[in-house]
């Protein structure tokens, strides 16, 4: 756990840019808010390979947001039930419910769908959140960090550029 976090300090630090930790983030939120066996979250993840966004933050957050879901539960099934028992889109319901799809997707489960639901409905405010907190995070906090006095002491010693040449390297044959 602790490595993890070192990785997204090292992420949110690099030059990587923000929208794909958000994005990483974002899909992470859908991982991490409904249940892990959901077929839907095979997509989620292929979707988190092919448009390569970091995998650190995207362990991290469903981590994080894996162990909020479990608080938000409640949340999750009034939302759920309301959408479930709709009277307006009850012959859409049964009509997915037809389909193998909806079925293996356990999406007639309340908590499922509620979960579901949730992180689709906060997927893109949150992608705009994380950018804006990732930006300001490397504008003040980050250029705050730098400018003290220990992190320049530590950038001009000898040391430090020693590790900074052989941090690239890597054990084993290229």
């Amino acid at each position: 756990m602790i490595e993890a976090i070192a990785n997204l300090l090292k992420v949110l630090n690099s030059e990587t840019e923000p929208g794909q930790i958000s994005l990483a983030l974002c899909l992470s939120m859908i991982i991490g808010f409904t249940p892990v066996l959901s077929p839907h979250n095979l997509i989620v993840l292929l979707l988190a390979l092919v448009l390569r966004v970091n995998l650190s933050a995207f362990g991290l957050g469903w981590a994080f947001f894996s162990a909020i879901a479990y608080l938000l539960d409640p949340v999750f099934d009034s939302i759920g039930l309301a959408l479930l028992t709709a009277p307006a889109l009850k012959a859409f319901w049964t009509g997915l419910y037809n389909t193998a799809w909806f079925r293996l997707d356990l999406l007639n489960n309340t908590v499922v769908m509620g979960s579901l639901a949730f992180s689709l409905a906060l997927f893109i405010p949150a992608f705009f959140i994380f950018n804006i907190l990732i930006r300001r995070y490397r504008a003040h906090i980050l250029a705050w960090v730098k400018r003290t006095r220990l992190v320049q002491a530590i950038e001009a010693s000898k040391f430090y550029t020693i590790y900074q040449s052989v941090s690239g390297w890597k054990g084993g044959a290229a």
